[in-house]
């Protein structure tokens, strides 16, 4: 089953009772038993629900997993992924990542003894060199957020199966539509689901996927134990967005191109970051992972300040000023006040994010449209 299939069929089945097509909401928190024990596969809305079981069906077809795990946000899928881990064990991070990421390994973890490293990893070299002792979980983001760096997942896997470490790829900026981290060696792939997989800004929502049913089990544990699931409402809404994917990853990654090819030549843009440039680092793996090159663009001002950037953001009509990404309308955001913020200046500053840095969610709606709007704006 191709993709353009598998986002509309995979898992779903039209619902026995009703003939109806859409999988229904079981807005129900427990289920009745004829007998303990004697139950239809259901007994309490935390540990399954029909809706949500039919969405994890179908997001494991899209990343060609065995299995899906679903929870209340991406960061709730990135808890649950930590939480295989124990004191004193380490997790070896790609350096530019996303904010929430970091302050969850940093402020959270760190006072259970876990311990995080954030490293370059455009050079898959690197990674093995940096590998220690008590290395446990490789965490990858590619391309990353917001310097839309490549990793080569592949290689990264490679070496970390070599070693027994787990490796997890943040595959949200690409969607399963460009990328599948588990065809390339990775042991997880995380999406937060809020983004591109649901597609209009309607609902928060986190998702795992493996390719090894022992994992998914303990995940699934995790899931039930802890209890961040999301609620049948939400899973309705992600298995609605999944419908479309692949018809507005396409749109918005041509939008993408183009404004990235505008913007430099733009005389008041001094970098622009997009995987799809030639010049771009990496770009031949990311030639070789990914079908697009996806449709986040980041860029900087000549006028390195921030109030030369807060001018621009607070001057665009069609993209809108506000944090996430992923939906059918155009975003512009400010990664150094919003979703970066988090995240010392120091190290902000080491992997290229300024403080004019402007990162873009390039929507779906008509290029030219977009362009004369950043063309007002700048």
């Amino acid at each position: 089953m191709k993709f353009a299939t598998k986002v509309i069929h995979a898992g779903i089945e039209p619902d026995p009772s009703t003939g109806a097509i859409m999988t229904p909401i079981f807005q129900t928190s427990t289920y009745v038993q004829a007998a303990p024990g004697d139950h239809k596969g259901f007994e309490y809305a935390r540990t399954q629900n029909p809706t949500r079981a039919a969405l994890e069906k179908n997001l494991a077809a899209l990343e060609n997993g065995v299995d899906a795990i679903c929870f209340g946000s991406g960061l709730a899928a990135q808890d649950a992924v930590i939480k295989l881990l124990k004191s004193g064990d380490e997790i070896l991070s790609v350096n530019d990542l996303y904010g929430g990421s970091y302050r969850q390994m940093v402020r959270v973890y760190a006072q259970w003894g876990l311990k995080s490293r954030f490293i370059d990893m455009y050079n898959a070299e690197n990674v093995a060199r940096e590998i220690g002792p008590d290395t446990k979980l490789i965490w990858i983001e590619t391309p990353t957020n917001p310097m839309l760096k490549i990793v080569d997942i592949a290689a990264v896997c490679a070496i970390a199966r070599k070693k027994g470490i787990m490796t997890v790829v943040d595959n949200t900026f690409a969607s399963p539509y460009l990328q599948n981290p588990l065809d390339l060696g990775a042991d997880i792939v995380l999406h937060s689901a809020t983004k591109y997989i649901g597609g209009h800004s309607d609902v928060v929502h986190g998702c795992l996927i493996v390719k090894n049913q022992e994992l998914a089990d303990k995940l699934h544990f995790i899931q039930n134990a802890c209890g961040a699931v999301p609620g049948p409402q939400d899973c309705f809404l992600i298995l609605r967005g999944i419908k479309t994917l692949h018809l507005r990853v396409q749109r918005a990654c041509e939008n993408a191109e183009k404004i990235a090819h505008y913007l430099l030549k733009h005389p008041k843009v001094s970098k622009v970051y997009w995987p799809g440039f030639a010049s771009h680092p990496n770009h031949d793996i990311a030639k070789k992972q990914m079908r697009m090159f996806g449709a986040m663009v980041s860029f900087d001002l000549v006028d390195n300040n921030m109030a030369a950037a807060t001018k621009i953001l607070s001057s665009t009509h069609l993209f809108s000023l506000a944090e996430s990404l992923g939906g059918v309308e155009s975003l512009i955001g400010h990664p150094a006040s919003m979703t970066h913020a988090s995240i010392p200046k120091e190290e902000r500053l080491k992997v290229g994010l300024t403080d004019s840095l402007i990162r873009l969610s390039v929507g779906v709606e008509d290029v030219d449209d977009l362009i004369a709007d950043l063309e007002k704006a700048l």
